[in-house]
């Protein structure tokens, strides 16, 4: 079992730990970017602010447990994004997107705490058309049994199936764990990676500690144990169809459609988020 602890990242000012992808592992399933962003306490007029910026070939999910996010992209889409919900955005060849606190959270203070992850995208809709959808929390199939409470955000799992439409076989559940409650992890999926957020947890008798990403071998079941209260997240899927490259912001199968999409960016020739006027420069 590969175990990976994640490096801390600040992005536009909103510290995060990012376990996914590293040396030691580059991908779990269509997963390529995991990133934690890390419980942050905004005081009056400050918030999160990250500025219109590109993406090709993946999908971006947000998914929040403290907080409320804005989200707008060049599809037209302006969407608040709250605790439990998916904020689900298909970039195809060319797409932007901003996310940010809302005015009226700016206004008093927030708490941020939540995920967001990338899903590169099958070489068949590298290319396509951009899509953004969002779920309610009502809306995610929820299994809660025994002390343990499983929610499938996205893809299939523990005979539950989320609404979100992956491009490819995909799990990404949140779970809940009392002490002392046990977990079998299947192998119905190729690839599967454990984090846990927060609290005490064993794999087949391992620690694990918190914010820490476990991966277990393809093939294998393995056991988890809640040693005492405990969140995690659960991701994985069938291997990507093809090497990844990424570069910045962007995720292609072809090193081209990279080169191109920083062509193009840098030139300003990209689809634009309506009303946003600041961005984010190439690195």
């Amino acid at each position: 079992m590969l175990t990976i602890k994640p490096r801390a990242e600040d992005v536009e000012g909103q510290p995060i730990l990012r376990p996914l992808p590293s040396a030691k592992c580059r991908s779990v399933g269509p997963f390529v970017f995991f990133d934690h962003m890390l419980e942050t306490d905004y005081g009056p007029g400050t918030g999160m602010d990250i500025r219109q910026h590109p993406h090709i070939g993946l999908s971006t999910l947000t998914y929040l447990f403290e907080g409320r996010l804005l989200h707008k992209d060049s599809l037209g889409s302006v969407q608040h994004v709250s605790p439990g919900e998916v904020s689900w955005m298909t970039s195809g060849a060319a797409i932007a997107h901003i996310e940010r606190t809302p005015d009226d959270l700016m206004a008093k203070g927030s708490r941020m705490h939540g995920l967001q992850v990338w899903l590169a995208s099958p070489k068949a809709f590298e290319s396509g058309d951009g899509h953004y959808s969002h779920h309610l929390a009502d809306s995610l199939p929820v299994s809660d049994e025994m002390g343990v409470r499983i929610c499938m955000i996205a893809g299939n799992g523990f005979c539950l199936t989320s609404p979100v439409p992956v491009l490819s076989p995909t799990l990404y559940a949140e779970l809940h764990m009392q002490t002392a409650t046990t977990l079998l992890i299947p192998t119905e999926h190729a690839e599967r990676a454990l984090y846990v957020i927060s609290g005490e947890a064993s794999v087949d008798g391992e620690t694990v500690e918190p914010r820490t990403l476990v991966v277990p071998e393809s093939g294998q079941e393995v056991n988890l144990c809640a040693e005492g209260e405990c969140h995690a997240v659960l991701i994985g899927g069938a291997p990507l169809d093809a090497p990844r490259r990424m570069n910045w912001n962007f995720v292609a199968s072809d090193p081209a459609l990279i080169e191109q999409a920083r062509t193009r960016w840098a030139a300003g020739d990209w689809p634009t988020v309506p009303g946003e006027i600041g961005r984010i420069e190439l690195p």
